[in-house]
């Protein structure tokens, strides 16, 4: 049997939590199975990398960026093959080269496109428990790109992909996928399965388990995915095509407070304009979600969207830029914002759920400033100080269906 195990920064961020990793390795190994291991750096060790950049220059570029940011796993792969060599186990670890892990040229924000698992294969073969950089990848021009946050997941996954793995294990500091964050809502109840639909829809708005490549590529492929805790034994939540409770209206809450709301006013209202923002946009990799257009006065329109916190200065610089090819008066934006939604399969089938989830938030007293739904999801945008209140209200509303 292939597993591969994937472990985030928080389950090796120290001495202590390195060694209780490779112990668990260690077992897996010592009852024959195969064992490919990817890693997150340490801890803190990316945001601290980040903020040192920041010391030097106020704008540095993203493919310096990559460069630096990659050597957190790298230390992580190093580490762990030490911790476990200590147990006596042979291990060796491996970077994104010499894994030959090809990704695209957006630095910063890569896709994976292919890998070749010959070295991995080799490695196996020779009984050696492979430690792979999570994370990062090689683009054509033989220079170190990385995934965007959370791809340490997408990496485990596209190996266990290439690999034909018997599974892909997600290892974390919490005990599988929660019908909302137990951190916030200390009721919430942790999922024996979900479906790729629905943990995809999650873990786009914002349920930090799972990055949401990683349930692409998982779907896409039928890798068996299962999240589990590094610091239990408990048996944590399935991943798969279908999960069992069909009838469950609400799957999960998910909040994600790492938003922006952008609003271009005054934009001239004719035809294709709507197309020239959203053009301008997408040349430049910016991901948009909630998308609300409004008619202005003097045969112009308002359109605001949402972007990702981290891509609020390159947006609006952006645009500001292009104000004259916009046809528009001015660009306004706001960081104070969140965006709290409600994933279920079952509502594609179930009329009132948004009425329910409008319900919990008016008598919670949360004002909704923008709305988007799909067959399987509804998001509202509101204040950031009132995200955490909002998911209770919406949860404990929801609590028959959470079930």
């Amino acid at each position: 049997m292939l597993i591969v195990k994937k472990f985030g920064g928080s389950s090796v961020a120290d001495k202590d939590r390195i060694m209780n990793v490779a112990s668990r390795i260690v077992e897996d190994y010592k009852a024959g199975k195969k064992i490919v291991v990817v890693l997150s750096a340490q801890g803190n060790t990316t945001d601290e990398l980040f903020r040192k950049a920041r010391e030097i220059t106020d704008n540095p570029s993203k493919r310096e960026m990559d460069m630096l940011l990659a050597t957190g796993e790298q230390q992580s792969v190093a580490f762990m093959a030490m911790a476990i060599h200590a147990l006596g186990y042979p291990a060796v670890s491996l970077n994104a080269f010499q894994v030959n892990m090809a990704t695209t040229s957006a630095y910063s924000n890569a896709r994976l496109k292919d890998i070749d698992a010959e070295r991995i294969s080799m490695e196996l073969s020779r009984n050696n428990i492979v430690l792979v950089t999570g994370f990062q990848g090689i683009n054509r021009y033989e220079d170190i790109t990385t995934l965007g946050r959370g791809g340490s997941d997408t990496t485990a996954v596209a190996l266990s992909a290439a690999l034909n793995a018997d599974k892909c294990e997600i290892y974390t500091d919490v005990e599988g996928i929660y019908t909302a964050d137990p951190r916030v809502v200390k009721n919430a109840r942790k999922r024996d399965e979900i479906s790729y639909d629905e943990m995809l829809e999650l873990a786009s708005l914002g349920a930090k388990v799972l990055h949401n490549r990683s349930v692409e590529l998982a779907k896409k492929y039928k890798v068996k995915l299962v999240v589990r805790s590094s610091f239990t034994r408990a048996e944590g939540t399935v991943v798969k095509e279908e999960s069992k409770v069909e009838k469950m209206i609400v799957s999960g809450v998910a909040a994600d407070k790492n938003i922006a709301r952008i609003a271009v006013i005054g934009i001239k209202d004719i035809p294709g304009k709507a197309f020239d923002l959203f053009n301008l946009l997408a040349k430049s990799n910016i991901s948009v979600d909630i998308i609300l257009q409004s008619i202005g006065r003097d045969k112009t329109k308002d359109i605001s969207f949402t972007v990702a916190e981290h891509n609020l200065e390159e947006t609006t610089t952006l645009l500001n830029d292009n104000l004259d090819y916009l046809l528009a008066d001015k660009i306004e934006y706001e960081k104070d914002v969140a965006k709290v939604s409600v994933v279920g399969a079952g509502m594609a089938s179930n009329a009132g759920v948004a009425a329910k989830m409008f319900e919990a938030l008016y008598d919670a007293d949360i004002n909704i400033n923008m709305i988007s739904t799909s067959e399987i999801k509804i998001s509202v945008l509101v204040a950031e100080n009132d995200v955490n209140e909002a998911v209770l209200a919406i949860h404990d509303h929801f609590k028959l269906s959470l079930k």
